[in-house]
């Protein structure tokens, strides 16, 4: 059954303010404890996974004419003007939709499972790349070290593309979290390890990227089993953390596969 929708008119609405905020401030999401997915893409990802969305905001015109039935999926529905919905959103071209979630955010490492690490890795596109590979190969927790981008932030979920609600995330951690994990800690760095190609990296394991110009800390670094660099022919100096995390997530899902 359709929830019948509020209209809410003034910019100065106390739900409009909140939700200017999620849209707008990257870190908003950890007061309010909720996430802003804007577009029917991320909202369509969440319902895959089975997020039930506490409150659903449309356009005037969306609503008048859906192009799907989003009426009956949230608990709550909500409509703006149009105008109102474009000065919210934090996209230069707003979408016309979409869903305010709980967040769900984990707090505990599982110790057995694949799992990225991101050490101050602060590039918000970097960020989302890594978490779509993440999920595509296989490595289901991903733990942000204090200093990375927030993971929940509106240019990390986009960047994400709904990989976000396929893994256990946990933000915010130090480094001593880590000897919580089960699997062996591999390090990447661009001049210094294993190449990648001569060895069969473990599955599962943990793979630590590192901050795009300082690479891992020493503290992390430290709890390592093992370090690997990638070959480079073409002479460049490093690649971008996002391109590296997906080319060593996935030497590890192929040598899983190889195995099978």
């Amino acid at each position: 059954m359709s929830a019948a929708p509020v209209l809410i008119t003034s910019r100065d609405n106390p739900f409009i303010k909140s939700l200017r905020r999620l849209a707008q401030d990257s870190v908003a999401y950890r007061k309010q404890g909720q996430v802003w997915l804007e577009g029917d893409h991320l909202c369509r990802a969440a319902l895959e996974r089975g997020l039930k969305p506490a409150t659903a905001v449309f356009s005037e015109s969306f609503w008048s004419h859906p192009s799907v039935d989003w009426s009956s999926v949230a608990i709550k529905n909500i409509v703006i003007p149009d105008r109102l919905f474009a000065e919210v959103s934090g996209l230069e071209s707003p979408a016309p939709m979409g869903f305010l979630i709980e967040l769900p955010l984990g707090h505990t490492v599982q110790p057995d499972v694949p799992t990225v690490v991101l050490d101050r890795v602060q590039d918000a596109g970097n960020v989302g790349s890594i978490l779509r590979s993440a999920g595509a190969f296989g490595f289901r927790q991903v733990v942000a070290l204090k200093g990375t981008a927030a993971l929940w932030s509106p240019k990390v979920l986009r960047a994400g593309m709904g990989a976000h609600f396929g893994l256990h995330l946990i933000e915010g951690a130090d480094a001593g979290a880590l000897d919580a994990l089960n699997v062996p800690l591999a390090v990447t760095s661009s001049h210094q390890g294993e190449f990648l190609h001569e060895r069969a990296p473990p599955y599962p394991c943990a793979w630590v990227l590192g901050h795009e110009g300082q690479g891992v800390c020493a503290d992390v670094a430290a709890r390592a089993a093992f370090s690997v660099r990638i070959a480079q022919p073409g002479g460049e100096e490093s690649l971008n953390v996002a391109a590296a995390a997906a080319i060593c997530l996935h030497a590890s899902a192929a040598a899983w596969a190889s195995r099978r």
